[in-house]
């Protein structure tokens, strides 16, 4: 489950970047909705590297929707999902 959630919210951080860079905001707030839900579910993992980067994802999600939100979810995107493609 801890894979499945770490995935789910890197394709909701994806989805809310391209969101944002297409001026998508309400698809923007709709993924951001979702990608909280998965970032609750994700912060029961006990892995203290993937805390820290939920820990600042949150902070992302929180932000308003502007180009350093966009950059930011990509970054978080990108790195969650490689570190889901390490657990077992």
């Amino acid at each position: 489950m801890d894979k499945i959630a770490l995935l789910s919210l890197s394709n909701d951080l994806k989805r809310i970047c391209l969101s944002i860079q297409r001026k998508s905001f309400s698809s923007a707030d709709e993924f951001n909705k979702e990608a909280k839900r998965w970032l609750a579910e994700s912060l029961k993992i006990e892995d203290n590297n993937i805390l820290t980067i939920l820990m600042e994802v949150e902070k992302s999600l929180n932000r308003r929707n502007d180009l350093v939100k966009a950059e930011d979810c990509l970054m978080y995107s990108v790195l969650l999902q490689n570190r889901a493609m390490v657990l077992k």
